[in-house]
């Protein structure tokens, strides 16, 4: 491991033991202006640790944050960090959430942790360096097509036009005989699942880069591709985000822009 992927992971595991501190207990939730999309204490606490985590090694680092606004300083480098992804299950004592880690060298990611401490699984990657569950490589799934496939999608908490696309899409699948559609509510997780070949593709209308920049690099070190709904990069901005074992990608691309 480089030093920087070794502090990611120490700031991960830190970020794991408050999870468990605070999961399952009945906190207090606040709106983030939109009335489903919640945040805890957990939520704050944890990001608060991670950025002092690692600035206690990189000082002059950037962070990007769910939770807060940081000043930016002249390093080319970047963390991006989404401290309890899931938050509305950890709020609703449902075991499906996890801490995203991400570093970019300017707009590359170059690294990725995400740590799901309720079922000890550690994800890590690092650019050109394959993908790995605690130590293990692993690789996308072998399915070719739609029958052998299960998906994944998420739900924006928008209750208008991206919900109604959302489901429009997902009876567009189930009608071509999609073996099977799940909806677990931590994008981060979602992702992770397709890079271990858990499931073959996922979609979700509009994702933040804290979402999404750790386990896209994951997915595509598996083996995997990651685009918007035209085939493109997405970068590292707010996007409509498409994953897959690369097997179905087009096909997937043609279903969800019909």
């Amino acid at each position: 491991m480089s030093e920087f992927l070794n502090v990611a992971v120490k700031a991960a595991k830190a970020a794991g033991k408050i999870h468990l501190k605070y999961f399952d207990k009945d906190l207090k939730t606040k709106s983030k202006g939109r009335s489903f999309d919640l945040v805890t204490v957990a939520d704050t606490e944890t990001e608060k640790r991670i950025v002092s985590e690692i600035r206690s090694f990189f000082p002059d680092h950037n962070f990007l944050g769910e939770e807060d606004t940081y000043k930016k300083t002249g390093s080319k480098y970047t963390w991006i960090i989404d401290p309890l992804d899931g938050t509305n299950n950890f709020a609703h004592h449902v075991p499906i959430f996890c801490v995203s880690i991400a570093l970019a060298k300017g707009d590359e990611v170059i690294l990725g942790v995400i740590y799901d401490v309720t079922r000890n699984e550690l994800f890590h990657t690092e650019k050109g360096k394959g993908a790995f569950l605690n130590k293990k490589r692993i690789s996308v799934s072998s399915a070719e097509n739609l029958r052998k496939a299960i998906l994944i999608t998420g739900f924006y908490y928008d209750r208008g036009d991206e919900m109604v696309m959302t489901l429009d899409t997902v009876k567009r699948f189930l009608e071509l005989q999609v073996m099977g559609i799940r909806r677990f509510g931590a994008a981060a997780l979602d992702l992770c699942n397709i890079a271990c070949g858990r499931a073959s593709g996922f979609w979700e209308f509009l994702l933040n880069p804290w979402d999404f920049a750790a386990g896209k690099l994951l997915v595509e070190e598996a083996g995997g591709r990651v685009t918007g709904p035209k085939g493109e990069d997405i970068g590292l901005k707010p996007s409509f985000l498409i994953a897959s074992n690369g097997k179905i990608h087009s096909k997937m691309l043609e279903i969800i822009n019909r």
